[in-house]
């Protein structure tokens, strides 16, 4: 209730999360309450820290310290990110939300390095801690703020598929169980004389760490390029399939610079003999279709093919039953033969699974063997594709 309260305060037409001056203000007002939340958090933290002698909640308050900057640099990345293309940038700078998580990344493991350290030297030279119920107030009080803080980012997140946001959530999730053990730390020593400080210490330094880290493995995911999501391959497939001229589809690419600039690519099959402004009007209604629907900027690349030769069709049936053969998760595109006097040559695209690649060459003189097994005049020129 009250992230939707925010948003209708802060956010001008907050449904339209892909223009990019709303995903501005949505990154603003994501930053500006971090930065708040976590600054006031930090300032608590680091009086009754000194005040308990406590390094675990010193830690925790450098941990709030380390999230307000992650805030600033949230809120900067989105003001970057909502600039225009430019000759420079012809993709635009959503793609900076990327570096902006690296940076949170380092800097929230360049901090649990430091308290990693810190808390070793505590456990050998233990600080003699003293109670204070207002201490646990505080942490208290921190332990829901936080959790508030990882639904609100979560919510955001989901709202406009942000990895800086997401990556917020995280850390703010990582905070709540970090302050919970200091704040059981304190619990244990007040009842039973334990002083379990510097151990908490190190296990918050060891989690923030650890969110660090997982930051750092998604969005090296997002810039090293991953597979498209199911659904996007299947809306791209069922727009085509509803075309009569389109015949088949395949080396289907999706890239992403960021939400809301997908670019694809992928190749299709028509008739070779069809008349090719006709062909090349419905592959223009293709790829508008995909922009209008999909939000991808589409390219399309014509693969002709016959279509009214007999011999054509009973060869390729044949080559297709070879390659189930040698795998039946093979498939195979670009069909077309060259006949010779002394041999003839067959010449096709073989569709491989990634989880094939060690076998592919393999697989690929396998299927030459049975080609030639079909007619010994058969030459098989197989171009290999990893799907």
């Amino acid at each position: 209730m009250m992230t939707e309260l925010l948003c209708r305060l802060f956010v001008r037409d907050r449904e339209r999360t892909n223009d990019a001056r709303v995903r501005s203000s949505y990154g603003t007002l994501s930053g500006v309450v971090g930065i708040c939340a976590n600054l006031l958090l930090c300032l608590f933290k680091m009086i009754f820290g000194f005040l308990t002698a406590s390094l675990a909640i010193t830690a925790d308050a450098w941990n709030n310290l380390t999230d307000a900057g992650s805030s600033v640099i949230s809120m900067v990345s989105f003001r970057i990110a909502a600039k225009p293309a430019d000759r420079d940038h012809p993709f635009g700078h959503a793609r900076i939300e990327y570096v902006a998580s690296i940076l949170v990344s380092f800097l929230i493991l360049l901090i649990g390095a430091e308290l990693l350290l810190s808390s070793f030297g505590k456990i050998f030279s233990p600080a003699k801690l003293v109670f204070r119920w207002a201490a646990v107030a505080v942490l208290a009080v921190s332990i829901l703020v936080k959790l508030w803080l990882a639904l609100f980012n979560r919510t955001l997140a989901r709202r406009l598929d942000s990895e800086i946001l997401r990556a917020t959530a995280s850390d703010c999730m990582m905070d709540a169980l970090s302050t919970s053990a200091v704040l059981v730390s304190q619990i244990v020593f007040h009842v039973f004389g334990l002083n379990l400080d510097a151990y908490i210490g190190l296990a918050v330094a060891v989690l923030i760490c650890i969110a660090g880290l997982r930051i750092l493995n998604s969005t090296k995911n997002s810039i090293l390029g991953e597979a498209p999501v199911e659904e996007t391959v299947e809306n791209i497939r069922r727009i085509v399939s509803e075309y009569p001229d389109a015949l088949g589809i395949h080396d289907l690419l999706v890239h992403s610079y960021g939400n809301g600039h997908l670019f694809a690519s992928l190749h299709i099959e028509v008739d070779g003999c069809k008349d090719i402004f006709e062909t090349h009007d419905t592959i223009d209604c293709i790829e508008r279709r995909i922009s209008e629907e999909l939000g991808i900027a589409c390219t399309i690349h014509l693969d002709p093919i016959v279509t009214d030769d007999e011999k054509v069709f009973a060869l390729r049936r044949e080559v297709e039953a070879a390659v189930k053969v040698a795998d039946e998760r093979l498939s195979v595109h670009d069909f077309r033969f060259v006949a010779g006097p002394t041999h003839t040559n067959v010449i096709f695209d073989l569709a491989i699974p990634f989880e094939l690649r060690d076998d592919a060459e393999r697989l690929k003189d396998r299927i030459g063997q049975l080609i030639t097994e079909i007619n010994p005049d058969y030459f098989a020129v197989i171009q290999i594709d990893f799907i």
